[in-house]
């Protein structure tokens, strides 16, 4: 399409853009990353033939607030959201857009399969890793592929929402306004800044397989091209990833045995529904207005709502279109207290939604190996023996045995005993395994 050609909103969109990016080093951050793995994505937002997912526009923001602070991106946080959205549904209500959106929406759940096929590959792989430079390459590589999931899923609920903008309205007669002034790229500055960077994420070593286009709208199967962020936790998955549903009678309420506790699942009411829908429609009015920060402090302070209220959150998010704040609500969630993060899990669970119980759970035992363990006795102490079972189930699935082992240095005679039962529910190899590494640290086992 001609630049004379473009619609009022995307062209406003595209000189922002191009402002923007002519503030940040071309060869560093995010920014750097986009021109060496897809520069015709690139160009094509620059031209205003595309318009980015957010995701991306967020990363190059984040490139901003690094470069000139914290305090000086939170004073001029508005309206960057609003513009890019106006410039999302005036490039797609053209004459084919919707179309195009079914198209790319089938293009990022292939994406989205891959990458959940690419953690449990690599999730096996870690877990018969042998040496610790092995090992660090594989969690290396899987910090692409959860990174890679991560936006997938953000991209797949951003098309939906686009898809559902244009059903709920005809689409706008073409534009002759050209002459609508391009805003400052001052006053377009991220609501938050970036994560800091402790080292933890690599951000600078080649990636091993080929990337998708920068803006993820290649119509080839490969990934989104991005960096993992530093906020988010890197974990191996578990050896059995390909499992879909939670299995043992200890996870999260799923009882094959007559004589296992059944979880205690509280019951919703009126105001608690009242409550949900309340905090979503706030949720939504953040996302409108741009303010990404103030949305993320409301995300944290919802995970630590009741249990019973994460179903009804789930249903509200995905309904308002905001799927990709439920895949952060679940990050959240992981922080909580292990009695809390297995109470969530149950309600999940017994909603029927058991592949986010079992993410809350592989994500809540990321935490350090002495906090498990001392979670563990709190809620042995407390003769919450179910809850001690469904959090070592996640555990002994998700961490190597090596990493397993340092948990138990607060009270080895009471926590050799769980982990063993617990990796024994696992299967008889992470049982020996276990077993194994507890001798080579010198725990009797």
């Amino acid at each position: 399409m001609a630049v004379e050609q473009l619609p009022a909103r995307v062209r406003e969109f595209a000189n922002y853009l191009n402002g923007l990016m002519a503030r940040l080093d071309q060869g560093g951050g995010w920014c750097g990353v986009f021109w060496q793995r897809d520069p015709d994505g690139i160009r094509a937002c620059l031209d205003g033939r595309e318009v980015p997912p957010w995701d991306v526009v967020e990363a190059l923001l984040q490139d901003l607030a690094a470069d000139r602070g914290p305090e000086a991106a939170r004073a001029h946080a508005e309206g960057v959201r609003a513009l890019h959205s106006a410039a999302l549904l005036a490039h797609d209500s053209r004459p084919g857009g919707r179309d195009a959106l079914g198209d790319r929406l089938d293009v990022m759940l292939r994406e989205q399969r891959y990458a959940a096929e690419r953690q449990a590959e690599l999730g096996r792989s870690l877990s018969v890793a042998t040496s610790q430079d092995e090992a660090d390459a594989v969690r290396y590589d899987l910090a692409w592929a959860r990174d890679d999931h991560a936006r997938a899923t953000a991209r797949c609920a951003e098309l939906r929402s686009r898809m559902a903008e244009l059903d709920r309205r005809p689409a706008e007669p073409p534009t002759r306004d050209w002459g609508v002034a391009a805003p400052a790229v001052d006053a377009r500055v991220p609501a938050q800044a970036p994560a800091p960077d402790d080292g933890s994420t690599p951000k600078q070593r080649k990636r091993r397989r080929g990337g998708a286009r920068f803006a993820g709208m290649a119509e080839e199967e490969t990934a989104p091209v991005v960096v993992p962020p530093a906020a988010v936790p890197v974990l191996p998955e578990p050896a059995a990833a390909g499992r879909r549903t939670p299995r043992g009678a200890r996870f999260a309420g799923a009882a094959e045995a007559a004589e296992v506790e059944q979880p205690r699942v509280e019951a919703v009411d009126g105001g608690d529904r009242r409550e949900v829908v309340g905090a979503v429609e706030r949720l939504v009015r953040l996302r409108h207005e741009g303010r990404s920060g103030e949305a993320h402090a409301l995300l944290a302070e919802i995970a630590y709502s009741s249990a019973a209220r994460y179903p009804l959150l789930a249903v509200e998010l995905q309904r308002a279109g905001l799927g990709a704040d439920w895949a952060t609500l679940l990050w959240e969630a992981a922080s909580l207290p292990a009695d809390r993060l297995v109470a969530a899990a149950d309600a999940l669970v017994a909603a029927g939604r058991g592949a986010d119980a079992e993410q809350i759970m592989r994500q809540g035992v990321v935490r350090p190996a002495d906090e498990v363990g001392r979670a563990v006795l709190g809620l042995a102490g407390q003769g919450r023996r179910r809850e001690v079972g469904a959090l070592l189930d996640a555990y002994v699935r998700v961490r190597t045995p090596e990493e397993a082992v340092r948990s138990v240095a607060a009270d080895p005679p009471t926590l050799v005993p769980l982990l063993l039962e617990a990796a024994r529910g696992v299967s008889e190899e992470r049982h020996w395994d276990l077993v194994h590494a507890l001798r080579v640290a010198g725990f009797a086992a």
